[in-house]
């Protein structure tokens, strides 16, 4: 008997899909839930699991073909021989390869740390000289009198003394003798050239060519959704960015001191990116104009803050969604990052997942970026764009207003925004607030474990 496996709904709002590869072929033997085929979307690509076990006797839908959902896209039979003869192969293509794209937020990079600087080597310490005794008249016999000073300078730059005639009184050797038998101007000093010590850099090794080099291929559905989006927001928005510097140190030194205990009870390290999303969360309450939506001419104010975070893929950027994220806790968010970030990459998520966000926060410097001005996700009005946390000298002002020069840890937050409903004042008190709340990093009651 035979089973036919439909195109099965993929969200409320998808009524159709593109097979984009096909995982088996004609003549495979295939398990309950094991992937059958991936199916682009308008909203996500994911892989079709097999309801139940069997043969594929008949593939039905070739790749790059569009069909509504509840088409039947292939017939599994018991592999009994008496279903209908089986149609002719299709076959198996490579996934597609994608160009290298920027690195999902979920995989925040710990700050850089300045490598350690070598301490200076010390010149060598001259002879000591001997205590000064009476001259005695000039004579000859100062001619082979040579001072401290102008016998280590001949030695450093490799000069005979018995060579060289004196001009000084009665024939001694000056060291302006020994600098004119060098070839060197008489008023030119001598610095001290320590002895090289380090090992030669091992020769530069350029990346492997990308096999993307001198080809063409046609666009993904999900890029071409991508690429039509970020065109409409960029043209029916009015958008603009404004950056501000924070110091997380405080931070960084909490994440230290929790860490082990952390893992232990969640599974996963603890990094910046729960801590920024909590930080925009809480400040979303207290600024609704960035938590809303343009509908016409009226303004949608949410009554919950639902962060979208960006995540990389081979196929394109995705973003999930972190729902009601103001009223959970550190563990809770970094877990939610984990989980949603995993399965997109994975083609596991579903498209239900990828929509509600009322926010979006990206880790533009998971790759080393100081800041970007990172796009707004219509129809939202505001995005969160994360820079490295870099170690760097920064002027530190303490209780008693003294100043000093201090190792912090820092990062840039840069938020892009819609003008037509928020302002400039209004983004710079939302980035205010974040910022205060990051420095002060009173998070001890809301880690979650």
């Amino acid at each position: 008997m035979s089973e036919q496996v439909v195109l099965p709904a993929l969200g409320e709002s998808v009524t159709e899909g593109t097979v984009t590869r096909w995982l088996k072929k004609v003549g495979d033997t295939v398990a309950v839930d094991e992937p059958l085929v991936e199916v682009s979307t308008d909203k996500v690509d994911t892989e079709i699991p097999s309801p139940v076990a069997g043969v594929i006797e008949q593939i039905l839908v070739q790749e790059d073909e569009t069909v509504q959902v509840g088409a039947v896209l292939v017939v599994i039979g018991s592999g009994s021989g008496a279903a209908a003869p089986a149609a002719a192969p299709v076959a198996e293509a490579p996934a597609p390869v994608s160009a290298h794209v920027a690195a999902p937020i979920a995989e925040p990079v710990a700050a850089p740390v300045a490598a350690p600087v070598a301490a200076p080597v010390a010149p060598p310490t001259a002879a000591p000289v001997a205590p000064p005794v009476a001259a005695p008249a000039p004579s000859a016999v100062d001619a082979g009198y040579v001072t401290p000073l102008v016998r280590k300078l001949a030695s450093e730059i490799g000069i005979d003394l018995s060579k060289i005639a004196g001009t000084g009184v009665g024939g001694r050797i000056r060291k302006e003798d020994v600098l004119a038998s060098n070839s060197a101007p008489a008023s030119a000093p001598v610095a001290y050239v320590a002895p090289v010590t380090s090992v030669p850099a091992a020769p530069f090794v350029p990346g492997a060519a990308s096999p993307l080099r001198g080809t063409t291929e046609p666009m993904s559905r999900l890029r071409k959704v991508l690429a039509e989006r970020a065109v409409a927001s960029m043209v029916s928005t009015a958008q603009l960015t404004t950056v501000v510097e924070v110091d997380v140190t405080k931070i960084a030194n909490l994440r230290a001191r929790v860490q082990p205990q952390f893992v232990a009870a969640t599974g996963g390290k603890l990094n910046f990116m729960p801590f920024f999303a909590l930080a925009a969360a809480e400040a979303l309450r207290v600024h609704p104009k960035l938590n809303a939506t343009i509908d016409g001419e009226n303004i949608v104010y949410h009554g919950t803050e639902n962060i979208s975070f960006a995540v990389d893929t081979e196929k394109g950027l995705l973003t999930p969604v972190i729902r009601d994220a103001s009223t959970l806790n550190i563990a809770q968010i970094a877990q939610q990052i984990a989980d949603l970030a995993a399965r997109t990459r994975n083609n596991q998520l579903k498209p239900d997942e990828l929509g509600g966000g009322t926010f979006t926060l990206t880790n533009t410097g998971s790759r080393g970026a100081l800041f970007d001005t990172p796009v707004v996700f219509l129809p939202q009005v505001a995005i969160l764009g994360t820079g490295v946390v870099s170690k760097r000298p920064v002027v530190v002002t303490d209780a008693n207003g003294m100043d000093s020069i201090s190792i912090r840890s820092m990062v840039y937050l840069a938020l892009s925004y819609d003008h037509r409903l928020v302002d400039g004042a209004d983004a710079s008190r939302f980035l205010v607030d974040v910022k205060s709340r990051l420095e002060e990093a009173n998070f001890d009651s809301v880690l979650g474990i």
